[in-house]
């Protein structure tokens, strides 16, 4: 079977760039600095961040490739036989973070991996995914985003959509808060099926079907008039986001264990957030409906 991580990598780059272009068009406002960095151990990577745009309050789109001897622990913990293998990691990885609160945070990252060792066939696979983090819901836009997860995941034939947004809710979950990070998506890793060229059509089928799932709901709340106490909410939940983050994103603690640049891991994090002790909504608020109703699991599709 033929591996072609150079083919990926190429998409990659070119995905980086075609992205961060359609989002300057799509914030109006602002355009992204560039900063190229070099990781000591091996490889290297492009970060690009778009800062108080009239769309965002900060946007970021990271690409990195990067190799070792050695595969962190992080990478392991789910394949201890691959400890010891040397790697070569790439992957484009995004977080934006609207100033409007009526316009919801989002993340998508695609990523590959081959682990290789001498006199040994490498073991490769693909992983990624999208999900959307709202803070005032609406169900059209929730119905949107999934419909288009759903198209995104053709490739792969019948049964991929509901597997990997199930995977989606249940990998973006703070066990300590018990409750979703946000309405989900895709989340998809270790894919190495049913061979090379199906599993990379996947990839890109994830990589190019993210803006279509994003930009319309972006577009239609961007407007929306808020005040102070929606921009409080705001930075209230983005706290979730970064316990997320922080206590158990596996690509956050990959970059930080092969000893990635920090400062591109941790672009992902919001440029203002705040904890209020205890908070608790007003009940039947619009604030409330957030957990009552959103973060509940459910089909948006199957009750469209």
């Amino acid at each position: 079977m033929t591996v072609d991580s150079q083919t990926v990598n190429e998409y990659l780059q070119q995905l980086q760039a075609r992205i961060a272009a359609e989002l300057e068009t799509l914030d109006g406002g602002a355009r992204f600095e560039t900063d190229a960095w070099r990781r000591d151990a091996g490889g290297g990577g492009r970060s690009m961040v778009l800062r108080d745009g009239a769309l965002f309050e900060q946007a970021g789109v990271n690409y990195s490739e990067v190799h070792g001897e050695d595969l962190p622990a992080s990478a392991t913990a789910h394949r201890p036989e691959l400890a010891g293998r040397g790697f070569r990691a790439m992957g484009v990885s995004l977080v934006l973070h609207p100033d409007n609160p009526y316009v919801p945070t989002t993340h998508m990252n695609v990523r590959f991996f081959v682990a290789e060792a001498a006199g040994l066939d490498p073991v490769w696979w693909f992983g990624g995914g999208f999900d959307l983090t709202p803070y005032y819901g609406f169900d059209e836009d929730c119905r949107h985003w999934h419909r288009v997860a759903r198209e995104a995941c053709a490739p792969l034939g019948d049964g991929a959509h509901a597997r990997y947004k199930q995977w989606c809710d249940e990998y973006f979950y703070l066990r300590h808060r018990a409750e979703p990070r946000g309405i989900g998506g895709l989340f998809f890793d270790d894919l190495n099926e049913p061979d090379f060229a199906t599993a990379f059509a996947f990839l890109r089928s994830v990589g190019d079907r993210f803006l279509p799932a994003y930009a319309p709901i972006a577009e239609r709340r961007r407007a929306t008039p808020f005040g102070e106490r929606e921009k409080r909410f705001q930075w209230y939940r983005r706290g979730r986001y970064v316990e997320f983050n922080l206590v158990y994103d596996r690509g956050t603690l990959f970059g930080l264990q092969s000893g990635g640049r920090t400062e591109s891991i941790l672009m992902s994090l919001p440029p203002v957030v705040n904890w209020r002790y205890n908070y608790r909504p007003e009940p039947g608020s619009a604030e409330a409906r957030l957990t009552d109703y959103y973060l509940q699991p459910r089909d948006w599709l199957a009750e469209a």
